[in-house]
């Protein structure tokens, strides 16, 4: 077990990390000072206790709203696994299979971040039917390995979903301001996934609806800009409600000019999910 690099993986999700502890090279003394076999028996048992003191005692609620997130990281994280070295990956370009492949290190590593802060607490992985056929492997995305505009959608609805997961979720972990830190860094990391993916499915000329307009790192109004009649109504469920124009009980259209229509002030903010507004959506894929 090398602590640094534990450390270090933890950084890319949570920069304070290391300001968590009473110091970087305090820490490292802690290890030095076990030996042998001592020290092999009892790591596991001394890290955990670093992350307790570090984050804290969650309450149940912040552990719920934790899993929650990790299973959802779980599903992206095992997506992209899937779809990298796939057929139909395999047909796109080398940048568009490096970007898809630092997305699969980047859900890896939220997995493990938040497997890390919730310890023995941690929900287990899920089986996951990418089809959405909920086991049956034989959904309306029966076909996605084999075909790279297909696997940039789901990507695309994952991302976007994702986001206003994270955004839905942050007032529920507003008691320990750590953890809600922490998960607003993977927010933002999501946030960069969709719009990289959005601009990838741009390239391939995707428009928002069908022909109007070239489809935008955010989302516009309640377009997904996808266009995929055996899952349609599932993908709009991660687009309901993108299309207020209200923000604090205010409406934001004209406001100084500056959204002064109504595509425009929906653009300028990513809308909330509930939890089990999520869980409708992903259901499909969970067996």
């Amino acid at each position: 077990m090398n602590l640094q690099n534990i450390i270090s993986e933890i950084e890319k999700v949570d920069p304070e990390v290391h300001n968590r502890f009473s110091s970087r090279r305090n820490a490292m003394k802690m290890f030095a000072g076990l030996t042998g076999k001592i020290a092999l028996a009892a790591s596991p048992l001394v890290l955990s206790s670093m992350f307790n003191k570090a984050y804290g005692q969650t309450p149940a609620e912040v552990n719920a709203v934790l899993n929650f997130a990790l299973t959802l990281e779980y599903l992206e994280a095992e997506f992209y696994t899937n779809i990298v070295g796939s057929p139909g990956f395999l047909t796109a370009s080398a940048a568009a299979q490096a970007a898809l492949t630092k997305i699969r290190d980047d859900e890896n590593k939220h997995v493990a971040f938040l497997k890390t802060v919730l310890g023995g607490a941690a929900v287990a992985k899920p089986t996951f039917d990418f089809t959405g056929g909920k086991g049956s492997g034989t959904g309306p995305f029966a076909g996605y390995l084999a075909s790279y505009p297909v696997q940039l959608a789901m990507a695309q609805t994952f991302e976007d979903t994702g986001v206003r997961a994270y955004k839905g979720q942050a007032p529920n972990l507003q008691s320990n301001k750590t953890v809600l830190t922490a998960a607003l860094n993977i927010h933002s990391v999501e946030a960069r996934h969709a719009s990289h993916i959005r601009q990838m499915r741009r390239a391939l000329g995707v428009a928002v609806p069908v022909s109007e307009m070239p489809l935008k790192p955010w989302i516009t109004l309640n377009y997904s800009g996808i266009e995929y009649a055996p899952a349609q109504s599932n993908i709009n469920l991660s687009y309901a409600g993108e299309e207020v124009a209200t923000q604090a009980g205010v409406n934001i259209m004209g406001l100084g000019g500056a959204f002064n229509t109504a595509k425009a002030a929906s653009e300028a903010f990513d809308e909330p999910l509930s939890m089990a507004q999520i869980l409708t959506i992903v259901n499909p894929f969970i067996v």
